[in-house]
């Protein structure tokens, strides 16, 4: 026995480092893992998307879905006011031509405000909208800067049906989010830059006497537009030219403005209090009334 008690060790031994090397290999390879997972995340998050010509198009050409498309590039190769969405520059016109591959620049296109200089509402019309108008205060249109041309985000001022804690229906006024990036066609009977002076109305007197927005929409949105202004009252907000960017944007009401103003711990539900259950009176300490279809019981007093 004492001659294999060496062997007997030297196996242990060799069993501890191979199950160490083991152990030692396994989080090397989970560390690799984790590098290699964040430098992707990394080099995802430093990529954006911007839009190309899928072929040559000549100097006047109309931007169509069909002539462009959109490639992930690095964030420091796009160039600057580089179109991101198909949406902002389709019907548009180019000013020069434009290589196939190339990025698609607004300043090398004519936007909208540009075009309907000399033409009617429907050719400014981009394909697959609808012009639809709605009738809106100066405050209701940012103090009525908005112009024709520019890019605004439409809200509704509503009041909705909600359901009390005791089961009951109930009305609530809320703000709810209806459109993004949605392209403003018109403002009162001005579809293009206001006249100078001179050439007849002052700026102040075309602004005052347009109380009406006109929207480019799909047939579905200017239906839903066109529900909801019964309802309630419309807002813009106006949006940069260079941002077309879409974000989830919920619904604003007392409870959600509460809970902006006094947010509550990461991780950590909002406290809410429980509706206290009525305390049963024992049985045969009370007695039964019915008036009508209504039972109430009343304690007795000992």
């Amino acid at each position: 026995m004492r001659k294999k008690l060496p062997l007997i060790i030297g196996i242990v031994m060799a069993l501890i480092a191979a199950y160490l090397i083991k152990v030692y290999t396994e989080q090397q390879r989970q560390v690799i893992i984790e590098g290699a997972k964040k430098k992707m995340e990394q080099i995802q998050a430093d990529q954006v998307p911007v839009m190309v010509a899928t072929k040559d198009l000549a100097k006047g050409s109309t931007i169509g879905k069909d002539s462009v498309g959109v490639i992930i590039v690095p964030a420091q190769h796009v160039q600057p006011q580089a179109a991101s969405s198909v949406d902002r520059i389709a019907g548009m016109v180019t000013l020069v031509p434009i290589s196939k591959g190339e990025q698609i620049i607004l300043n090398k296109l004519m936007s909208v405000k540009e075009a309907v200089g000399g033409g009617s509402l429907a050719m400014s019309t981009p394909i697959g909208k609808r012009a639809i108008t709605i009738a809106v205060d100066s405050i209701s249109a940012v103090g009525g800067m908005i112009r024709p041309g520019d890019y605004v985000d439409v809200v509704a001022m509503v009041t909705v049906p909600v359901t009390t804690p005791e089961g009951k229906q109930a009305s609530q006024a809320a703000v709810v989010p209806l459109f993004q990036n949605t392209l403003v066609l018109a403002v009162g009977q001005e579809t293009a830059a206001l006249p100078q002076a001179g050439e007849g109305r002052s700026k102040k007197e075309a602004r005052s006497e347009s109380p009406a927005i006109t929207l480019a929409l799909s047939p579905q949105e200017a239906n839903l537009l066109a529900f909801v202004q019964e309802q309630g009252k419309i807002r813009l907000s106006l949006r940069s030219p260079s941002d077309a960017k879409i974000e989830p944007v919920q619904p604003s009401s007392w409870d959600s403005l509460f809970q902006y103003l006094v947010p509550h711990e990461p991780g950590e539900q909002p406290k809410v209090k429980q509706k206290e259950k009525p305390v049963e009176p024992e049985p045969g300490t009370y007695v039964e009334i019915y008036r009508g279809l209504n039972k109430e019981k009343i304690p007795l007093s000992k």
